[in-house]
């Protein structure tokens, strides 16, 4: 995939969009594009999150540890165009789930200051990235408790 053309892929996310062109190649010649194969993990629920990734191609489960060592649930599935690993980067936290290729995958890897850097300069898409966040937890929310049989 050549630099244009990964351009053109980030233009199509709501967070990078309004952003200037000339950040937005910066943004893609600054990433790097992994490939995984099926079943590996790109990263680690509890690892540090130096990175954000931007699905190009395939499928990923995002799942969560379940206690006394029961099977991860699998709370959502993504594929192209998803971004995915941005809440451990803004929250200071370590990674909240894990991201497995279900098939083989191709991604855009942003660094973590990197992406921090998109989205200072850039008010439209902090408040894109908000949006985004909110509906993830809204989700995620949903899922675990009808899992857990709570809020009834």
């Amino acid at each position: 995939m050549s630099l244009e053309q990964e351009v053109e892929l980030i233009r199509r996310f709501p967070i990078f969009n309004k952003i200037a062109p000339a950040k937005q190649k910066l943004l893609c010649f600054s990433s790097e594009r992994l490939t995984y194969t099926q079943g590996q993990e790109i990263f680690h629920m509890g690892d540090v999150g130096d990175a954000c990734y931007i699905v190009i191609e395939g499928t990923i489960d995002i799942s969560v540890d379940r206690p006394n060592g029961a099977s991860p649930l699998v709370i959502s599935t993504v594929g192209a165009n998803a971004i995915l690993g941005e809440i451990a980067i803004f929250g200071s936290v370590p990674r909240t789930a894990t991201a497995t290729a279900k098939t083989r995958i191709e991604v855009l890897r942003i660094s973590a200051d990197l992406f921090r850097s998109v989205i200072r300069e850039n008010p439209d898409a902090a408040i894109e990235l908000i949006r985004s966040l909110a509906e993830r937890l809204a989700n995620t929310t949903a899922i675990l408790t009808r899992e857990t049989g709570s809020g009834s």
